[in-house]
């Protein structure tokens, strides 16, 4: 029973001196006489908090009526007939014709639904099992929702990752502003719902072979099978790059182009449309030409994070693109420590980087929010420290780190839970030690391809399912040995994929 009464401004008028709805003393009636008639202009789902949604219907009521556990029906009368309802259930009590007052509170038990109908079908109340087609109308309850029929437009609240209610409840749904994406919680954390004609493809770019390379290839990451020709860099071989993507674009930043710029770093950025082969397309600039940088995105930000500049210095910059819309990097923030050769996956809402060479060699991990500009900060070690490549993908709840070199070249696989702050934990091993690899997934499976395996560069593709630890299996073959090279996919974990 609700606790405060809420009163729909009914044109009513009063038998006797009583009270009842939408007062402080709910321990007494209230008794009409006549018919009961009041305007609903209430826009929303309802509740006895809030309301939103309901069609404006006038609702006439001329029985007394007790919706609750002992009600099996309801009798109305319209303004020409009579409507009759009967409930499934059993053991209870039929209302028609027992009362002709409103002398008892309209008492709502939790889950039961009222159909606000056509002005013809006028105030049909019923059980949850009772089920009445209504054209034109709003199914709704007090309490909580069971069931919505809108013919027009729903909207759910909306805003950014920061307005957020501090105390969500599991099944909470809201469009987030930020990601551009509907949102849910579902009792430990905010996950998206993502719809996309994402099919699961893969494509690693550029990289050295041990010439440098401006090719670029493709798998389908569902399936296993060999790479195939996607097309070529505009600017031409290209190494130490970084990729990321949303799940229609892919993105390549940065890196070492000796061929256009002898003995510089690139600040060049290209795109590709992933789901139709062709060559890149200039896109913009970075804030700062580097090489041996990595990058990461949600569905809509992509971020660049550390790397290498020329006289070879060390970098913590991070800056961060719109995918959707060309143009140059922003600044976003600064590493915590100035990195090269990292590795970072993401989340939805949290991009992670991991290990390098800061100083010396490093195993530090650290996190930032994607749609909230800012610095890093440390989220936890690698199980080992880690440089030269370690390559990292993910699905929206899980990241794991592959190969690298510590200092020899390795093959542990370490995974975090991106969500929580913790240190990194054994997954399984690739297929062979390897560093320089690159990476990309889907929600299920997650990939490294390529890389530098003593003594030659390598080809091979390792696949593992990231839900559960093990092992990497064999997927196929790139379709030329690459290292030093990035990659991206359309179905990546900073996606969602709900």
């Amino acid at each position: 029973m609700p606790t405060n009464r809420i009163g729909f401004s009914s044109d009513f008028v009063l038998s006797n001196s009583r009270v009842g709805i939408a007062t402080t003393n709910p321990s007494v009636t209230l008794q009409v006489a006549g018919v009961a008639k009041g305007d609903y202009h209430i826009t929303g789902v309802s509740t006895f908090a809030s309301y939103g949604g309901f069609v404006s219907q006038r609702q006439n009521i001329s029985l007394a009526s007790t919706v609750g556990f002992t009600t099996t029906g309801i009798g109305t009368v319209g303004i020409t007939s009579f409507i009759s309802v009967n409930e499934v259930e059993t053991g209870f009590v039929s209302l028609v014709g027992e009362f002709n007052t409103l002398a008892e509170d309209l008492i709502i038990d939790e889950g039961r639904i009222f159909d606000v109908s056509t002005i013809r079908n006028i105030g049909i109340t019923t059980l949850g099992t009772q089920s009445v087609y209504v054209p034109n109308g709003s199914t709704v309850c007090v309490g909580k929702l069971e069931s919505v029929n809108i013919g027009a437009h729903f909207s759910v609240p909306n805003g950014g990752i920061a307005a957020r209610t501090q105390n969500p409840v599991e099944g909470m749904v809201r469009f987030n502003n930020d990601l551009n994406t509907l949102e849910f919680y579902n009792g430990v954390e905010w996950r998206q719902f993502t719809v996309t004609g994402a099919s699961g493809r893969g494509v690693f770019m550029g990289g050295q072979t041990p010439s440098l390379l401006s090719s670029m290839e493709y798998v389908n990451i569902h399936s296993g099978g060999n790479g195939i020709n996607f097309g070529t860099l505009a600017q031409g071989g290209t190494q130490y790059t970084a990729g990321c993507s949303s799940s229609t674009r892919g993105i390549l930043g940065g890196g070492y182009n000796p061929a256009a710029t002898p003995g510089a770093v690139s600040d060049t950025i290209e795109y590709i449309t992933i789901a139709s082969e062709g060559n890149s397309i200039d896109f913009g600039n970075l804030s700062d030409a580097r090489g041996e940088l990595d990058a990461c995105s949600s569905s809509t930000r992509g971020v660049f994070c550390g790397g290498e500049d020329i006289p070879f210095a060390n970098m913590n910059v991070i800056d961060y693109i719109e995918i959707a819309t060309l143009g140059n990097a922003l600044d976003f923030g600064d590493m915590n420590t100035a990195t090269r050769d990292t590795a970072c996956l993401s989340s939805p809402t949290r991009g992670i980087i991991a290990g390098g060479v800061a100083a010396d060699r490093t195993n530090r991990i650290e996190s930032f929010t994607i749609a909230a500009k800012g610095n890093s900060v440390y989220f936890g070690d690698l199980t080992s420290v880690k440089n030269i490549g370690n390559g990292g993908c993910s699905n929206s709840v899980r990241g794991l780190f592959a190969g690298g070199q510590v200092p020899y070249t390795t093959n542990v696989i370490d995974s975090i839970t991106i969500a929580s702050n913790g240190n990194a934990q054994d997954f399984g091993d690739l297929s062979q030690g390897r560093n320089n690899v690159a990476s990309v997934s889907t929600q299920v499976r997650g990939m490294w391809g390529g890389g530098y395996g003593a003594p030659a560069f390598r080809n091979n593709i390792d696949y593992v399912t990231i839900a559960s630890t093990g092992n990497a299996q064999d997927f196929g073959d790139l379709t030329t040995p690459r290292n030093q090279h990035s990659a991206c996919s359309d179905s990546h974990g900073g996606l969602g994929g709900f």
